[in-house]
């Protein structure tokens, strides 16, 4: 379906906007320029009056005789008919008039009127004596060296070629600047992903477009974020990875070396593996996070039994007391998410509160409804963390306290908590609580589901 802001319209008001340009061009100018020649020069003009002034002279100075010497030299200048003729359009000189030029005579046209291109023949002009109009005028047959239109060809290149043309490149240079630059700029970013730019954008101006080519562009921009985001975390991690593994490897090292103890090397050595699958398994998890942008299968979830069901399981791996594992949740608080991955991120929050937590501290689940989402706080009582941290916990292996890699937990469960609520279109952010540290979760909210009973 086609917007109000679609390049469709774009090119449509551009090509008609042109095409009534240039109709109404042709039209106007055309029109005008074929109006003007059809009009004498002014010079032609000033030549036939020159000589309606010198036929009144003549008849003036001589009558009929004087008319007729004047007529002779006339007709030694000019190739056409001349005459000389009173008011009644009867000759002043002593030729009469025959047949045919009588009918011309009906159709005779004056000096400044247009001279028409539709008569066969050079038209008559009637030219009145300058001084005495009523006693005489001058009729003559135009000169063709005096005929309108001499720079005809010329006009009509400059109108019918000339200027359309210029219109035409204009429009072109539109249409390049419409459709081709942002263009140019898409393949540009192509080429700089390909010699690994990932940082370049494309301008601002394309990416503000509102039309089709608006959204392409915002969309490589979006795309050339998520890869350049994509390619720094795997590189994070890669980086992490390779750090974090050297010291459980140099341990294993010292233990082979200088261990004598076969049960004890066992031991460390079954220590140190896990510690090391842990890792792996963690941070190949993370990648697979960033990396999964599959539709998630989302269902009705209820957290207070999900949360019963994980802090069950979180005092049975850690041995920490039942009665110290709070749930404030109604039990009609419903959302609707991933039941793995939700289980997942409240499992990292909960072994995360619990190890932060002192020995006789307490963990709460609170929550409350927020229109069509639930707000949900779990707060430890482990002292909190500095304003500034508040961000840096939920980063690939971040450890505020200083705890060797493997005892504290390698840093990478937050991480996969807020990448898991937020690739269910929920958000995860932290707060410094009253005793400890609030991590908070925004998850869309859902009706309670009806159990069936059967008969």
């Amino acid at each position: 379906m086609l917007d109000r802001h679609s390049l469709f319209w774009k090119l449509a008001i551009l090509l008609v906007g042109f095409c009534l340009l240039m109709i109404g061009l042709s039209y106007t100018w055309g029109r005008h320029m074929e109006t003007q020649n059809a009009f004498l020069a002014e010079p032609a003009r000033e030549v036939l009056r020159g000589y309606a002034s010198e036929a009144e002279q003549a008849w003036r100075d001589d009558g009929q005789a004087g008319v007729d010497r004047w007529l002779a030299g006339m007709r030694q200048r000019e190739q056409g008919w001349v005459g000389v003729l009173d008011g009644d359009l009867q000759p002043l000189g002593s030729a009469g008039l025959s047949a045919a030029q009588v009918q011309h005579l009906t159709r005779l046209r004056g000096v400044d009127w247009p001279m028409s291109r539709r008569t066969i023949g050079q038209p008559w002009l009637r030219l009145p004596f300058p001084n005495s109009p009523e006693q005489g005028s001058l009729v003559i047959e135009l000169p063709e060296r005096f005929n309108p239109g001499q720079y005809r060809l010329f006009w009509r290149v400059i109108t019918n070629g000339i200027i359309p043309g210029l219109f035409t490149l204009l429009l072109c240079v539109g249409l390049y600047r419409m459709l081709i630059v942002p263009l140019n700029q898409l393949r540009e970013q192509a080429r700089a992903w390909r010699a690994d730019q990932l940082t370049a954008r494309l301008d601002p101006g394309t990416t503000r477009r509102r039309d089709e080519l608006g959204e392409l562009a915002r969309a490589f921009d979006q795309m050339a974020e998520r890869l350049q985001g994509t390619v720094a975390l795997q590189q994070q991690l890669l980086r992490d990875l390779s750090h974090e593994m050297r010291t459980p490897l140099s341990r294993l090292r010292v233990a082979c070396e200088g261990e004598t103890d076969l049960g004890r090397l066992r031991e460390r050595l079954h220590r140190e593996v896990d510690g090391m699958q842990q890792l792996v398994e963690c941070t190949l998890q993370l990648a697979w996070q960033d990396a999964e942008r599959a539709p998630m299968n989302l269902e009705p979830i209820q957290l207070p039994v999900l949360w019963d069901m994980l802090s069950e399981n979180a005092c049975y791996e850690s041995g920490w007391p039942a009665q110290h594992l709070h749930c404030a949740l109604p039990l009609d608080c419903w959302v609707q998410g991933n039941l793995n991955d939700l289980a997942q991120a409240l499992e990292n929050m909960l072994r995360n509160a619990i190890r932060h937590s002192p020995a006789n501290g307490v963990v709460k689940l609170s929550g409350r409804r927020d229109g069509g989402y639930w707000r949900i706080d779990l707060e430890d009582q482990g002292g909190g963390v500095a304003d500034d941290d508040l961000e840096r916990i939920f980063a690939p292996f971040s450890r505020l306290d200083g705890s060797r890699p493997g005892d504290g937990g390698f840093g990478l469960g937050l991480s996969i908590a807020r990448n898991a609520i937020q690739r269910q279109g929920g958000r995860v952010w932290a707060l410094n609580g009253e005793h400890g540290l609030r991590v908070c979760m925004r998850l869309a909210a859902c009706e309670p589901v009806q159990s069936e009973t059967t008969a």
